[in-house]
């Protein structure tokens, strides 16, 4: 579906969210997209209050089995009425300074750009991180899709793409991305083997240097050169965490390599 919009007349923008058994924060992801002209939301078979409190809060939503990030998000854009699509996931709401700057773009009718992205400030266990590797994490999600969209074959770590000119707009994509700890380091555990299997798939491999150096890398660039101690002790478990991330997705790359499994077989 696509609709047109004359040239001298305000764009019209579709919010895109995909989204599993997210009831208790849905709520205010769909309430900070109020100034959008649609919401599509796709959803990957909930067993919670998701799909009721979407639709009351009047979201269109659509049933799709999951089969990955980028084409779950991939498929919500093509569902949108509007060319001028808002991506958002069930934890980001936008925050009131990127709302001014995106109606601000609007009334300028998004002349010169195919795209905007701009910056994520994740909320860290009662802290939002302003720091190290964790921010400003700029994102690219408002998009003309005519130009655009979540391409490529990764479904892991996936990001959309525009032709064209993409500009920065102020103001930030306020991200509560963990519930727990243990949450975190189920999720990042299972993008650890998403991205090890993606990158053997292509050919990538694992050193030996490797196992040692990246984690540590990545540990000292975003704790000391890019200021995460400034986050306090938030600062030092998000560093220590995401270097463990590389960690076990190096050491699953290396055991991949070697022939080993690095997940249990599908129960029969």
């Amino acid at each position: 579906m696509s609709s047109t919009t004359a040239h001298n007349e305000r764009p019209r923008i579709s919010a895109c969210i995909i989204a599993f058994n997210e009831a208790g924060r849905i709520g205010d992801c769909l309430a900070s997209l109020a100034f959008c002209d649609e919401v599509v939301l796709v959803d990957s078979c909930s067993t919670d209050a998701t799909v009721a409190l979407a639709e009351a809060a009047g979201a269109r939503v659509l049933q799709r089995a999951f089969d990955g990030f980028r084409s779950q998000k991939d498929f919500c854009v093509q569902q949108a009425t509007h060319d001028w699509v808002l991506c958002l996931d069930a934890d980001e709401r936008v925050g009131d300074e990127l709302l001014a700057a995106i109606e601000q773009a609007r009334d300028g009718g998004f002349a010169g750009h195919h795209g905007y992205r701009f910056a994520r400030l994740s909320e860290y266990f009662g802290r939002f991180l302003r720091h190290g590797n964790a921010y400003p994490d700029r994102v690219l999600r408002l998009f003309d899709r005519r130009h655009g969209g979540w391409r490529g074959n990764r479904e892991i770590h996936e990001a959309a793409s525009v032709d064209g000119h993409v500009g920065t707009l102020r103001g930030d994509l306020i991200h509560y991305p963990y519930r727990s700890l243990q949450q975190q380091l189920a999720k990042t555990e299972k993008y650890a083997r998403m991205m090890a299997e993606h990158e053997f798939a292509r050919g990538k491999r694992a050193t030996l240097a490797k196992l040692v150096l990246a984690p540590a890398w990545r540990f000292w660039r975003g704790y000391l050169l890019r200021g995460g101690f400034r986050d306090g002790w938030h600062g030092l478990v998000y560093a220590y965490v995401r270097a463990n991330y590389v960690r076990q997705k190096t050491i699953m790359l290396w055991m991949l390599q070697q022939g080993q499994p690095v997940a249990d077989p599908p129960q029969a």
